[in-house]
């Protein structure tokens, strides 16, 4: 909430005697007072309504404090009570014992009773609940929906029969419908009356013997109660009234989970996905359940693969399907194909800006570095202040080698960067670093790693990269190695910085520590990108056999490297 609700909330509990006490009877407020309250009130309602909450808790404080007794003013400031951040269980209270003092004046009052009544139920208060919501009913005895809340009132109280017996006055009067049905067997079954839970539902069923919906209903609740065969009579009947209603489907798979039936499970999830009349919301959340089980079986199959084409078929249209699919893809690592299908649904709904940002990382992921610097160009029309944008920019130029471009935009990103966010700056400028670093240009290289410790002397990865730039050219060891250990001590688990804290040992010619941290360092790398260091390291602990098996390891993932092709051909150690 707003800055002046603790001071309302303060001045409330402050104007109220401690719970349980006898308060003195309340001296009249004067005409006029009231008269100025009321004005102040109408004033605070206005604010209220264009947004200005400030101004209409100040005015109401205001109004409230000048006439306590007005039970209007009284009721919105208990809702402020309840609806404050951070409030106690105290404040609760008194926002209820406010807001009861215009239930006990105006009890006729349709949305602030209500009000109350939701408040009551909510805070744990089922009596006074049922006690507002049945004086509003003697108040409206012909409107449908209180009936229905005092119906729905006497279920949260635990009174399930009083709420069934309402249920029977709203079916009498208004007729029965499915929800009163459905509510009617919540209650028989929290009562574990199984006995009335069918008896209710054959009623209705009664009245349509060929409503599919029905059908289905009696279905679920015979299989609820473990009853099979019941079910599936029910179940057939329903298919035979609504052969294309994919409800039926997901729900003949779920009878076929319990009985143990997988490939019935797998032909009526297909049948559910492919069914016409299934809404695209309901196929999506079917189909990421789906997929999660398939996932976590590492299912080999075309069979989501087939899933995903035949509703795209049905819904060419649908972003979301291609998402889904885009994702997907992702999880099985076929960067090229969830990329083909995140642009399909950025072609559908182009003002995705989520999904034009990932369209930047799967795009650097699969080294399509022109393609995602205009995937973030697309993004930055629709996120001009996003600066992470501007860094997939600078990364992309970076790789491309075009190192003039990516300086500029790392001098772009840090005119843009608030100058007290100093660890955003110190990221920035030790990116400059490293292309500086690819430039040869040592002497600012240097420089900008040194400006960046000194905005944050604990920044990890300003520390791991000046490290690993002092390690490669065996300058300042042990200040390297100094760095190396903070950044491994900020981060444990990050591979790299465990890989550059093996290299600087690798550089001081320690080579039993390098191995040490080498092996750690590849332990918790899930790419398995420091395969050749690995080899080196290994090469001069003596372990020649195994460090041409992990060169031969790093070729496999880099063909073109011709240094590893070296090393594997010739089974001996290069220096870069």
């Amino acid at each position: 909430m707003k800055r002046h609700l603790a001071i309302i909330a303060v001045a409330l509990l402050a104007l109220t005697a401690i719970a349980g006490k006898k308060e003195p009877a309340k001296k009249a407020t004067p005409l006029a007072d009231q008269r100025k309250a009321e004005y102040i009130f109408v004033q605070a309602q206005s604010e209220k309504l264009k947004d200005n909450y400030d101004a209409f808790y100040d005015l109401l404080a205001y109004a409230h404090k000048i006439d306590p007794q007005n039970t209007a003013i009284s009721f919105y400031m208990g809702m402020c009570l309840l609806k404050m951040n951070n409030t106690t269980k105290e404040m609760c209270e008194e926002g209820l014992a406010l807001m009861k003092e215009h239930f006990e004046a105006q009890p006729e009052d349709l949305y602030e009773t209500t009000f109350y009544s939701d408040a009551n139920m909510q805070l744990g208060h089922p009596e006074e609940a049922l006690r507002a919501i049945k004086v509003l009913n003697e108040n409206n005895p012909n409107r449908l929906e209180l009936q229905l809340r005092l119906a729905e009132a006497y279920a949260q109280s635990g009174d399930y029969a009083q709420s069934n017996a309402t249920f029977d006055s709203i079916a009498h009067i208004f007729g029965n419908a499915i929800q009163i049905t459905s509510s009617k067997i919540n209650n028989y079954m929290a009562m574990n009356d199984s006995t009335g839970a069918l008896q209710e539902m054959r009623s209705l069923l009664a009245t349509a013997p060929q409503n599919d919906t029905y059908n289905l209903t009696m279905s679920s609740l015979f299989q609820h109660y473990g009853m099979s065969d019941s079910a599936l009579y029910y179940l057939d009947k329903a298919q035979e009234y609504a052969p294309g209603n994919g409800l039926i489907y997901l729900t003949r798979a779920e009878y076929c989970r319990q009985a143990g039936d997988s490939a019935g499970f797998e032909q009526h999830i297909f049948n559910a996905l492919t069914a016409e009349q299934l809404d695209v919301d309901t196929k999506l959340d079917l189909l990421l359940s789906y997929i999660r089980e398939k996932l976590a079986q590492e299912d080999t199959t075309q069979r989501i693969n087939n899933l995903f084409t035949v509703l795209i078929d049905q819904h060419p249209h649908e972003a979301k399907i291609h998402q889904l699919y885009s994702e997907y893809l992702y999880a099985k690592k076929d960067l090229k194909g969830a990329i083909e299908q995140l642009g399909y649904s950025l072609d559908v709904n182009p003002t995705d800006a989520d999904g034009w940002r990932n369209m930047v990382i799967l795009n650097m992921m699969d080294d399509n570095y022109a393609d995602a610097i205009k995937a973030s160009e697309k993004a930055l029309e629709y996120n001009p202040d996003n600066l992470d944008l501007y860094g997939y920019v600078a990364g992309c130029y970076h790789q491309m080698k075009e190192y003039g471009k990516a300086i500029e935009t790392y001098q772009k990103i840090l005119s843009l960067t608030d100058s007290t966010d100093l660890g955003r700056r110190a990221d920035l400028i030790t990116g400059m670093g490293d292309t500086y670093s690819e430039m040869k240009d040592t002497a600012m290289a240097i420089k900008c790693y040194e400006q960046a410790l000194e905005l944050d002397p604990d920044n990890s990865g300003a520390l791991n990269n000046y490290a690993y730039f002092l390690a490669l050219r065996g300058e300042n060891l042990d200040h390297a190695e100094r760095m190396a250990a903070l950044a491994v001590k900020e981060d444990p688990d990050n591979a790299n910085f465990i890989d550059t804290y093996a290299w600087v040992f690798f550089a001081k010619k320690d080579y039993k520590m390098a191995l040490l941290y080498i092996k750690s360092a590849v332990e918790k790398d899930e790419d398995n990108h420091l395969l050749e260091h690995y080899g080196d390291i290994l090469w001069f602990n003596d372990e020649k056999e195994a460090a041409v098996e992990q060169w031969t390891k790093a070729l496999e993932q880099e063909p073109d490297n011709e240094l590893l092709q070296r090393k594997v051909k010739n089974k001996t150690y290069y220096e870069k």
